[in-house]
């Protein structure tokens, strides 16, 4: 019994025959590589970009008096809307009042003149220098009302007080700020080498993050002149109506600007493959006989699963785009039909 034992154990410990089938499959060194290859076509492109960008007010004012003065009123709050002309704030109403007295006094002794030097009862030196102390009055009046009487330049939000009634306005802050958020603009980077195809009224469209589902219209009203050295770019002004005032300043956009359309070749994007440690970008055209030929193109738009071929390509040529990974120039293939 021990003795079968002991020659089992051996059996099991002896080295196996080299000329058994190897655990798994070896692939074939000099089998023809199998692929799949499609026709490069020619059709139109859109020539979209999508460009990031914050919303800003078109307008910002900043409501403050000429000089320190005690708040007599506060007539609105944070987050109001107030039209153009609307009374925002008062301040202390001594000076204007005795500035309307002068006025009103100098306007009836000018009254008064005008009907003696009507009749010769004065000179014209005298009259001219009553109507010059008139005209004085009235600049002093005008600037104390508009700097007494706080009234909103533009229509928009009221985005920041800064102080209570009855404060002292110390000229450190203004006291209200207003946005005008209908229009709303924004300033876009885009690419120096699309500078030759943006014109004021161009037509874009936006969305926001903070407004999910919904898609804005505008305009380019304005080209800036110049480029960022650093990200090579330049800023268009685009103008949004935001007539529902959905869109406010500081919001995340993204817009799209819309350069029109361009007849290009195009292949699916599983065709082009990149070189490793560059940028550049080739695909692998079938020949004929065949054989595998390797060629440099340069890519223009990436739209769904396609790539717009802007050089190196001809329409109609055969591209592979499955089992090419690996190919080298000048091997052979076998296309699966």
């Amino acid at each position: 019994m021990a003795a079968a034992l002991c020659a089992l154990l051996c059996a099991s410990c002896a080295p196996r025959n080299n000329a058994s089938a190897p655990p798994f499959p070896m692939k074939d060194p000099n089998a023809v590589p199998v692929v799949t290859v499609t026709a490069a076509v020619r059709q139109q492109v859109s020539q979209d970009a999508v460009y990031s960008a914050t919303v800003q007010a078109n307008a910002v004012n900043n409501i403050a008096p000429l000089s320190s003065g005690r708040i007599q009123k506060l007539n609105v709050e944070v987050g109001d809307f107030v039209s153009a002309g609307q009374i925002l704030a008062e301040m202390d109403r001594v000076q204007l009042d005795q500035a309307e007295l002068r006025l009103r006094n100098d306007e009836t002794e000018l009254a008064r003149v005008k009907q003696l030097f009507a009749e010769g009862g004065v000179s014209q030196s005298d009259y001219e220098a009553l109507e010059l102390a008139f005209k004085v009055a009235k600049s002093s009046y005008d600037n104390l009302l508009e700097n007494t009487i706080l009234r909103a330049p533009v229509g928009g939000v009221v985005s920041a007080r800064n102080y209570d009634r009855g404060d002292l306005y110390a000229m450190a802050q203004p006291i209200y700020t207003v946005q005008q958020i209908t229009p709303v603009k924004l300033l876009v980077p885009i690419s120096e080498t699309d500078y030759t195809r943006v014109k004021r009224g161009d037509k874009v469209s936006l969305t926001a993050d903070a407004l999910p589902g919904k898609t804005y219209s505008g305009s380019i009203v304005r080209v800036y002149p110049t480029m960022d050295a650093a990200s090579h770019t330049f800023n268009a002004e685009v103008r949004v109506a935001n007539t529902n005032r959905e869109l406010r300043p500081g919001m995340y956009a993204r817009v799209t600007v819309d350069f029109g359309a361009r007849e290009s070749i195009v292949v699916p994007d599983a065709a082009v493959l990149k070189q490793q440690g560059s940028g550049q970008r080739n695909v692998i055209v079938l020949t004929p006989d065949n054989t595998a030929e390797m060629r440099l193109v340069t890519v223009g738009r990436h739209f769904g699963t396609s790539y717009e071929i802007l050089s190196g390509l001809e329409e109609g040529e055969q591209v592979m785009t499955g089992g090419h990974t690996n190919l080298k120039a000048g091997d052979k293939v076998e296309v699966r039909r």
